[in-house]
């Protein structure tokens, strides 16, 4: 029994000693710039943006493959860090705000489909009943809208409440970096 645990023991401690000097040795500086970008974006990969995630969208920014207004579901003020973070102009958006998905529970057959294609788990529901979406998870990829056979997801404006709003973030030479 000691052997057997010794054994596992020494393996363990091989495997961990070959690992951290791979992981030394084989390390990748990445561009700093591509990193400050990700996390100005919302982390949704959605996909909207025609890239397959946030990740490779910043690295399109950084690279000047990509146009600052592509992240709908970051809206108007991504898109304005991002130019700022650029040192581009601020390009028109086709939307007038954020959005949220609402399904017509009446119209909802409940057959889940909107359940499967959501990546955030915004949407509840159970099978053959209506569904109903979480308004504070809603990222708006508008991912749901395309599987519902009944048509009944639309996206409507968001609508600040009392548990969501938050107060606008200070301009001006005082601005908290």
């Amino acid at each position: 029994m000691i052997e057997a645990v010794l054994s596992i023991s020494g393996i363990a401690l091989v495997a961990g000693l070959g690992l951290g000097f791979a992981a030394k040795k084989f390390h990748v500086e990445s561009d700093p710039l591509v990193s400050k970008l990700d996390e100005l974006l919302p982390a949704t990969n959605c996909g909207n943006c025609g890239y397959p995630g946030c990740m490779p969208y910043a690295e399109a920014l950084a690279n000047g493959e990509a146009a600052v207004n592509l992240c709908s579901p970051g809206g108007k003020a991504t898109m304005e860090a991002l130019a700022a973070m650029l040192g581009v102009e601020p390009q028109a958006l086709d939307d007038e705000g954020p959005t949220i998905a609402w399904i017509d529970e009446d119209k909802c057959i409940g057959c889940t489909a909107c359940i499967k294609a959501c990546p955030v788990d915004a949407i509840v529901g159970a099978n053959k009943q209506s569904h109903t979406v979480i308004t504070v998870e809603c990222t708006s990829c508008e991912k749901c809208i395309e599987p519902c056979p009944t048509d009944c997801i639309l996206m409507v404006p968001k609508v600040a409440t009392l548990y969501d709003w938050v107060w606008d973030k200070p301009q001006g030479p005082y601005t908290i970096q």
